[in-house]
C-alpha cells in the first residue's frame, strides 16, 4: 500500500509521524514521510528504514510562528490574529497546499492532522481514503474538556460543548481562507460546512496518538476513534551527547533539565534569570536550552538534543507542556515540571499533576526563582510515581497498535 503521511508543527509533532512512517515501511508498504525540510535528518539518520521516502515542504510552520512577524502576530489579540491569517499565512499556505498535494497525489492512503483538513481535500481531489492523527484527545467527550480549554472541567455537558465551540470559532477564522485555497490550488469547490462535523459523519478513522496510561480513553468516544498508545522512535542505549554536556553529566549529580521548546518568553532574558536564581535556592545544577543563560559549574546551556537520550539522565524535566515533549518526560520516568504558556499545554500540565508525576503546573507568567525553587525541591515527592508510570510507557507499543488497525480495516 502507498501510505503518505503528513507532518505538520514543532519536533513533538514530527517525531511520532516519523515513528509511523518507519513502522509502515518495516511492514513493506511504501510511505511517503511528508514534513518541513528541516526536519530531514531526523526522519532519516539511523532510523531510516527500506521503502521511506522523505517528501520535504518549503513552507515550514515552526519558522512563521518563531519570526518576528510570527511572534507579533500571535500577541496581536483576536482580532489582529484574523487579520494576520490573510496577511502572515495565505501567501505561504498557497504554497504549501501546492506541495502537500503534489507529495500526496499517487498515494492510496492518506494520514493528516485534523488542523487544515489536508485529508478532506485530498480525498475530494483523488477519491484516496484518509485517517487522522491527533497528539491530544480532541474528540468530543464529557469527561473533560477541549484541551484548549484551561479548565479543569465544565460538567459533562458544558465539557462536551467546549470542542464544537472550539471547531466553530477555528472554522470561523479559516473557512474564507481555506476554501479560497481549495479552488485557486485544488480546483475543488467551498466546503459548506465544517469539515471537523463532516469527518465525524463519515466516521473518518482517528489515530490518538497518546497513551491510555496518560488519558485513560473516554467511555463516549466513538468507535472509530481509537488510542494508541504514544507512537515513540526505537530507544537508542547508544545515543550521543556533545562533548560538554556528557562531561557535565559525568561531573556531578544528575541535573535537571530546563528548556521551553519552540516558545519563546516575552522577556527571555528575565525568564533565564528566574531560573538561574531557582537553581541556586534549590541547590541544583541543571542543562538548559533555549535560554540565554551563561555557562558555569552548575549551568550547562544546550542545543537541540535529542529528549529520550538526555532525560532519563535528568533529576527533573522543566518544559512548556507540549504534547511531544510531555510524553518524553514521562516515558524518562523522571518528575515533570510542567510551565504552560497556552494551548493544550495547561491540559498536559494538569494531567502530570493528576497521575503524581509531577507538581501542579507553574503558568509561565507567574515563573518567578521562588516559585520554580519550591516546585523543584518538591520533586522527590513525585520521584516513584513517576519512574513507575516510565517503566509501563516504555513496554507500551503504541506504533504497533496505530498500523495494526490500520492494515487490520
Amino acid at each position: 500500500m502507498r501510505v503518505a503521511v503528513l507532518a505538520m508543527g514543532s519536533r513533538g509533532d514530527i517525531q511520532p509521524c516519523v515513528a509511523l512512517a518507519q513502522e509502515f515501511g518495516g511492514r513493506g508498504h511504501e510511505v511517503t514521510l511528508v514534513a518541513p525540510e528541516r526536519y530531514e535528518r531526523l526522519a532519516a539518520g539511523r532510523y531510516d528504514r527500506p521503502g521511506v521516502r522523505f517528501a520535504a515542504l518549503g513552507v515550514d510552520p515552526v519558522a512563521i510562528v518563531e519570526s518576528e512577524e510570527g511572534q507579533a502576530w500571535l500577541r496581536s489579540g483576536p482580532l489582529g490574529f484574523v487579520r494576520g491569517l490573510r496577511a502572515v499565512v495565505e501567501p505561504l499556505a498557497a504554497t504549501l497546499l501546492a506541495e502537500v498535494d503534489a507529495a500526496c497525489a499517487n498515494a492510496e492512503l492518506v494520514l493528516a492532522p485534523a488542523l487544515g483538513s489536508f485529508g478532506r481535500h485530498l480525498h475530494e481531489r483523488y477519491g484516496m481514503p484518509y485517517g487522522i492523527l491527533q497528539f491530544q484527545p480532541s474528540e468530543p467527550t464529557g469527561e473533560f474538556p477541549n484541551p484548549l480549554i484551561p479548565r479543569r472541567t465544565l460538567g459533562r455537558i458544558g465539557n462536551r460543548a467546549s470542542y464544537a465551540m472550539v471547531e466553530r470559532l477555528g472554522w470561523l477564522m479559516l473557512a474564507p481562507m481555506v476554501n479560497r485555497l481549495r479552488g485557486q490550488v485544488l480546483g475543488l469547490r467551498p466546503l459548506r460546512g465544517s469539515p471537523f462535523a463532516a469527518d465525524r459523519r463519515d466516521r473518518v478513522p482517528v489515530l490518538c496518538g497518546v497513551s491510555p496510561l496518560v488519558v485513560p480513553r473516554p467511555y463516549d468516544w466513538a468507535g472509530y476513534v481509537h488510542l494508541t498508545g504514544y507512537w515513540r522512535l526505537p530507544s537508542d542505549p547508544d545515543g550521543s551527547l556533545p562533548s560538554d554536556l556528557a562531561d557535565f553529566l559525568d561531573d556531578g549529580p544528575p541535573p535537571v533539565y530546563v528548556g521551553f521548546g519552540s516558545m519563546v518568553p516575552d522577556e527571555p532574558e528575565a525568564v533565564a534569570e528566574q531560573v538561574v536564581a531557582a537553581l541556586r535556592l534549590a541547590g541544583m545544577r541543571a542543562v538548559v536550552q533555549g535560554l540565554p543563560v551563561a555557562a558555569s559549574a552548575d549551568v550547562c546551556p544546550a542545543g537541540e538534543v535529542a529528549h529520550e537520550v538526555l532525560f532519563p539522565r535528568m533529576a527533573a524535566v522543566v518544559h512548556h507542556g507540549g504534547a511531544g515533549t510531555t510524553a518524553a518526560g514521562l516515558a524518562a520516568g523522571v518528575p515533570n515540571v510542567v510551565c504552560p504558556f497556552f494551548s493544550d499545554q495547561p491540559f498536559w500540565g494538569r494531567r502530570v499533576a493528576a497521575l503524581g508525576a509531577g507538581p501542579p503546573p507553574l503558568p509561565i507568567r507567574a515563573l518567578s526563582g521562588r516559585s520554580l525553587a519550591e516546585r523543584l525541591r518538591a520533586v522527590s515527592e513525585y520521584r516513584e510515581k513517576a519512574a513507575q508510570l516510565g517503566k509501563l510507557l516504555k513496554v507500551e507499543r503504541g506504533v504497533k497498535n496505530a498500523v495494526d488497525l490500520i492494515e487490520g480495516s
